[in-house]
């Protein structure tokens, strides 16, 4: 069983910046994807972007260029490092590991960003 648990979520004003945590309770960072999510009050969850296992990263269009993720492999954990923030980015925002059997979720942190 793959536990994650993101923190790091707050309150922060426009072109502020918040990095978020996720902490997988198993080594499976350095083998599987790990992808980070955001649902906003009264939408469908988003893709935020990802991490494979050999660092390659990709992002979502609204969120290149002022996110970035990273990995620490030896302590199983993912961060995602958020600068210039909107208030469009205010959402849960969620980690994921995706391996062949299933995908694993966190419980997610609030992030709201004020105007």
């Amino acid at each position: 069983q793959v536990q994650l648990m993101e923190s790091g979520g707050g309150l922060v004003q426009a072109g502020g910046s918040l990095r978020l945590s996720c902490a997988v309770s198993r080594s499976i960072v350095s083998t599987y994807a790990t992808g980070w999510y955001r649902q906003a009050p009264g939408k469908q969850r988003e893709w935020v972007g990802s991490i494979n296992s050999d660092g390659r990263t990709n992002y979502a269009n609204p969120v290149k260029g002022r996110f970035t993720i990273s990995s620490d492999n030896a302590k199983n954990m993912v961060y995602l490092q958020m600068s210039s923030l909107r208030p469009e980015d205010t959402a849960i925002y969620y980690c994921n590991v995706a391996t062949p059997s299933r995908d694993y979720w966190g419980q997610g942190t609030q992030v709201t960003v004020s105007s």
